[in-house]
């Protein structure tokens, strides 16, 4: 008989572990806490679909107008920031395989450095450069708007430092992927006589189809997320303009006064399910056309 290695078990146990603890567990007591009435304190009060009840139907509960004002910014968030950080890392991929080009590392690596820098550290640079009078939108172009107290300018703060941050990653992955693609059909599309525009789209974005489909789905998953961005840059203002889901459900459940955690879990979980159900339109829709 062959003697079984256990060599796999040492690779893949700790990260099991580390799956069960801080993840699956977690997830798991959440989805329960959410059919619960809970402040953190005391047991968890089993109350079944209440809390869901509450949420989606009760037009007169603080806690229906939170969930879908919170929604309604995320989705905002969701719908500007995910075709920007998708274009805009593409397309500077793409303009970095130019043979014109020099110091291409040097470039990727200025690029990709912001992602690399803390939200609440990013958000100081960029509140100081928006400052009126302190900062470059003030002493150099004169700008007198206080970009956090109004909208539209809220929203663009937010989006700066959230596409300033998010290009370096998925370009990596494009220039990665371009770089896979052969030279040969590049040269035989321009012998044939085709631009670089008609190149980009009959070549290049076939050929890096399921990357493009990974980022999409992935980018589009962290942007349901958003938290820090907005936390950092607006405070969910003006007048909750900005004031996503995930900062009202830090707000129940770790917020001032009493806690409401298990209100918080179930809006996390349907926060859950709206990103579920988004992936997967998006990966079937995207898989579909790409075949």
């Amino acid at each position: 008989m062959k003697k079984r290695s256990f060599a796999p078990v040492f690779f893949v146990g700790p990260h099991l572990i580390l799956f069960l603890i801080f993840i699956l567990i977690p997830t798991v007591y959440g989805i329960y806490a959410s059919f619960t009435h809970w402040n953190l304190m005391n047991n968890p009060e089993w109350i079944g679909l209440s809390n869901y009840k509450t949420i989606l139907f009760d037009e007169t509960s603080t806690f229906y107008n939170q969930f879908f004002n919170g929604l309604k910014n995320t989705l905002i968030f969701v719908v500007i920031s995910v075709p920007l950080l998708i274009v805009i890392p593409l397309l500077v991929a793409v303009a970095l395989e130019h043979k014109q080009i020099k110091l291409k590392g040097t470039i990727q690596a200025i690029i990709y450095i912001p992602g690399l820098i803390s939200i609440s550290a990013a958000a100081l640079i960029w509140l100081l450069i928006f400052n009126k009078q302190l900062g470059i939108t003030g002493n150099v172009f004169h700008s007198q708007v206080a970009w956090a107290a109004n909208q539209p300018y809220a929203w663009i703060i937010i989006f700066v430092i959230s596409v300033w941050g998010g290009v370096g990653g998925n370009m990596i992955i494009y220039r990665a992927s371009i770089a896979g693609v052969s030279k040969d059909l590049y040269e035989s599309a321009e012998m044939d006589g085709a631009g670089s525009v008609k190149r980009f789209f009959s070549i290049t974005l076939p050929s890096i189809r399921f990357p493009l489909i990974y980022t999409f789905v992935m980018t589009t998953a962290a942007s349901f997320n958003v938290f820090g961005q907005p936390l950092m840059m607006t405070d969910g203002g003006p007048r909750q303009t900005t004031h996503v889901l995930m900062m009202y459900i830090r707000q129940l459940a770790f917020g001032h006064g009493e806690s409401i955690a298990g209100m918080a879990s179930a809006m996390a979980v349907l926060l859950g399910l709206v990103i579920l159900v988004v992936s997967a339109l998006q990966y079937y829709v995207m898989s579909r056309n790409s075949n």
